[in-house]
């Protein structure tokens, strides 16, 4: 089975949360889930370049990240493919980006975060994010 190593950015503003809903996919599990936007790593690249990378190619934004803003790490068994991910606490003051691979999203409080629908791999960050209130 392949395993993916991709990385998640936890953007915050405003003590709100931003979730991206997936496109659909020709995998039920994640189709139009949930998601904390990120991708894949590449060869030779550090995790938190490879996010800033990712976000610059999904949502044309910059955002700085260091290795310090590292949240947690997610290591989830899908039925077609194993993903190890890496996630990043982003905080931003402003923020404007376009859906170049997302169909929709939305800022939520902590608290409300369980409302949605997420990918089964980002749950852990969500429980995790809900439990530090």
């Amino acid at each position: 089975m392949k395993t993916l190593e991709v990385v998640a950015a936890i953007i915050v503003k405003n003590r709100e949360f931003l979730c991206m809903q997936r496109n659909k996919s020709k995998f039920s599990y994640i189709s139009e889930k949930f998601e904390f936007p990120g991708g894949k790593i590449e060869k030779n690249e550090l995790k938190h370049e490879a996010l800033m990378r990712e976000l610059k190619e999904e949502m044309d934004i910059d955002i700085i990240i260091g290795e310090n803003d590292y949240f947690m790490t997610v290591d989830h068994l899908y039925p077609d493919f194993r993903i190890v991910m890496y996630s990043y606490l982003c905080q931003v003051n402003s923020l404007e980006f376009k859906l170049n691979d997302h169909m929709g999203y939305k800022w939520l409080p902590r608290e409300e975060l369980s409302s949605l629908d997420w990918a089964p791999a980002d749950l852990p960050i969500v429980e995790k994010l809900i439990k530090e209130e």
